[in-house]
């Protein structure tokens, strides 16, 4: 597992070809994808595993099929690291859980009092974004 976090040179991450290769193993990879993030080994594999996802719904697989891993996405809602608001924001963006639009409003009011610190990108780019979808 190799990712790559934003830097003053890059402000996304960038992550190995394997992530690449389970992304393309569409419905397989949910069911690992969702143990995973039942008790993830650190941040680095939540990170890994958001981005898989985004790739999955980008590359076709039903949003039924996300949303029924909600509740382990949703352990992530009251995060700080702007890396996982950001790619919760991106998943949510494209599936519009429902019980998601909350946790959004309160990521970006949470981070307007309290910016990221050692963030080299504005995650409510993506978060105020993902609302604006679910408003129109």
């Amino acid at each position: 597992m190799t990712v790559s976090y934003p830097n003053q040179i890059n402000n996304y991450c960038t992550f190995d070809k394997s992530v690449y290769v389970r992304a393309t193993e569409g419905d397989k990879q949910i069911q690992v994808i969702k143990d995973e993030l039942k008790n993830p080994k650190n941040e680095e594999q939540v990170i890994e595993d958001l981005f898989i996802l985004n790739l999955m719904l980008d590359n076709g697989v039903e949003k039924e099929k996300v949303n029924d891993i909600y509740p382990e996405l949703s352990k992530y809602n009251n995060t700080k690291s702007p890396n996982i608001q950001t790619f919760l924001a991106g998943i949510y963006r494209k599936t519009k859980i429902p019980d998601a639009f909350g946790p959004l409003v309160k990521m970006l009011i949470q981070n307007s009092i309290n910016p990221p610190k050692d963030a080299y990108f504005d995650p409510n780019e993506e978060i105020g974004g993902a609302i604006l979808d679910y408003i129109a």
